[in-house]
């Protein structure tokens, strides 16, 4: 079986946390995870050009054959709402410009591929990320920890999906 080569996201305005998985027949592994920050005194729109500058450079290096993204659910703040989203827009942006295909995966999803368990907390999921991918710590801030636990989903449900 080819390598396959994912770019995991966990999209935010404020903090994108990223990672680039590589699995083959026996493994995953990560080439590269951490975070996207920018200040949040900075423009909105040079915020977004940051997030798509930095993607574009990780994907030229990387070359993943997939993005995949978090999907996220506001009930709360609309403001929020709409800079994530416009967040999410660059991301796309960044897959459609470098010939990605682009994925979702839901938090309920990401729990229950990790955990086994659909109301899993934030430390049962970051353990279950060390442990699948030999990390000696949690990497930190947790949108890191949740790029990588998106990731580890995608590659496990599309693995059943085949």
């Amino acid at each position: 079986m080819a390598k396959e080569r994912v770019l995991s996201l966990d999209p935010g305005i404020g903090r994108t946390g990223y990672a680039v998985l590589e699995k083959d027949d026996r493994s995953i592994k990560p080439l590269t995870y951490g975070c996207i920050q920018t200040k949040s005194t900075e423009s909105t729109e040079h915020r977004l050009q940051q997030i798509h500058l930095e993607l574009t450079r990780i994907i030229t290096k990387y070359r993943p054959e997939v993005m995949v993204m978090e999907k996220i659910f506001f009930n709360t703040n609309q403001k929020t709402a709409i800079v994530v989203g416009q967040a999410q827009g660059v991301m796309l942006l960044c897959a459609a410009e470098n010939n990605l295909r682009m994925e979702q995966v839901t938090p309920l999803e990401i729990k229950m591929s990790l955990t086994g368990y659909g109301a899993a907390g934030k430390p049962q999921v970051q353990q279950m990320v060390m442990t699948l991918l030999s990390l000696k710590e949690t990497p930190k801030p947790d949108d890191t920890a949740d790029a990588l636990a998106c990731g580890l989903t995608y590659l496990s449900i599309n693995k059943m999906l085949k």
